[in-house]
C-alpha cells in the first residue's frame, strides 16, 4: 500500500489538499512507518534529553533549511514538546511546498502511541 493510499484510508479522501494541518499520536506514528519524514524542531538540549531515533533534528529558529535534509516528495510529521512549535514549523513548510503536519501533544503523544524514543 502506498502513502497516498494509506492518507486516503485514514483520512477518507486521497488529494493533496486534504492533508491535515494536525495529526494524533497514533496518525504521526502510521505516517512514519508509511514513509513520512520525523522533523523535530525542538533545541538540541530538548532533542538530547530524548529523540525519536528517526527523527531529523531542526530547531525552530532553523526550519527554513530543512527541506534538503528531508526525503524528496514524502509528507513530513513535524514534532516538538507539545505541538506549538510543530504548528508553526509545518505553516512554515506547507509555505514553502511540502505537505507538512504537526504532531499534536509531542514528544510525549508520540511515545504513548508506541513511537520509539532514544534517551
Amino acid at each position: 500500500m502506498s502513502l497516498r493510499d494509506t492518507l486516503g484510508r485514514i483520512f477518507g479522501r486521497t488529494d493533496d489538499a486534504t492533508f491535515p494541518s494536525t495529526v494524533n499520536g497514533p496518525t504521526a506514528v502510521q505516517l512514519v512507518r508509511d514513509g513520512a519524514s520525523l522533523l523535530d524542531v525542538r533545541e538540541r538540549a530538548e532533542w538530547n534529553v530524548g529523540h525519536a531515533p528517526q527523527a531529523v533534528h531542526v530547531p525552530l529558529g532553523d526550519v527554513s533549511d530543512a527541506p534538503r535534509r528531508l526525503k524528496k516528495d514524502a509528507p513530513v510529521v513535524v514534532m516538538c514538546a507539545s505541538g506549538m512549535r510543530s504548528r508553526t514549523a509545518a505553516t512554515q513548510l506547507r509555505a514553502l511546498g511540502l505537505q507538512a503536519t504537526s504532531l499534536s501533544g509531542g514528544i510525549n503523544a508520540w511515545q504513548a502511541a508506541g513511537g520509539p524514543v532514544r534517551r
